[in-house]
């Protein structure tokens, strides 16, 4: 796996710290072994690990954003994508990993201590209602999210973390044109402003995916995000 993330990070054009690549191997050899027992991934080939997550993750510091010495929180982490690649290919980055089942999180945490990584905080919660909480509403410099849902849904969970001034970068399909139409609204209703988007190559994937910016405007009004199955029904 280290020899393949060191190839795809040079095509993308970075240069991470010299142990990255052998730390981004060792979570995937720890990712797929605990896969065995835990659904953490439906990706159990090794080198696709490394493409469709790694490098997928990756790609979001060749996007024209600053993530140096930055506050980031991953919304719907799952596995810990995109937070954990994007912190240890940016030591400086301090990252909050959300998710809502606590043995992920638990997992994570162990991750965590084995890879040695230092300002990374795992944290189970429930993501539409972690925001309404003292430090973290209008708090972070990212708000970051590859979870499966709507730019609607993921818009009124991940917005209310970012301060103004701040982004909110969700990973989607190049299809999603309609989708992010779709959202402008809500978007514009929680303090957000459509950036341009940004296609992306994976190298050596031969797959195109899309990162949807959007800047936060102005605080997000109280009262979102709104329960889950509130959202659920009445989308923005």
């Amino acid at each position: 796996m280290k020899e393949r993330i060191e190839r795809g990070l040079a095509a993308l054009g970075l240069t991470p710290p010299p142990e990255a690549a052998g730390q981004l191997a060792e979570y995937g050899r720890l990712l797929l072994e605990q896969n065995q027992v835990m659904n953490l991934t439906a990706i159990t080939d090794p080198d696709q690990v490394v493409d469709l997550h790694f490098l997928d993750c990756a790609a979001l510091l060749t996007i024209g954003q600053d993530f140096k010495n930055k506050t980031l929180i991953d919304v719907g982490t799952g596995a810990g994508f995109p937070g954990m690649p994007l912190k240890i290919l940016e030591p400086s980055l301090t990252v909050t990993l959300l998710d809502s089942l606590g043995k992920r999180v638990d997992w994570l945490g162990t991750v965590c201590e084995a890879l040695s990584l230092d300002k990374v905080t795992c944290l189970h919660a429930r993501g539409e209602e972690q925001s309404h909480q003292e430090g973290f509403r209008d708090s972070f410099d990212f708000a970051v999210s590859r979870a499966v849902a709507s730019l609607e849904l993921l818009s009124e969970l991940c917005l209310p973390y970012v301060k103004v001034g701040g982004k909110f970068l969700a990973m989607k399909s190049v299809d999603s044109g309609d989708e992010v139409d779709k959202a402008a609204r809500a978007i514009a209703k929680l303090g957000g402003r459509l950036l341009p988007r940004v296609d992306y190559e994976i190298p050596g994937a031969g797959v195109t995916h899309r990162v949807v910016v959007v800047e936060k405007v102005s605080p997000t009004p109280q009262g979102y995000p709104r329960r889950w199955a509130r959202m659920q029904k009445s989308p923005l």
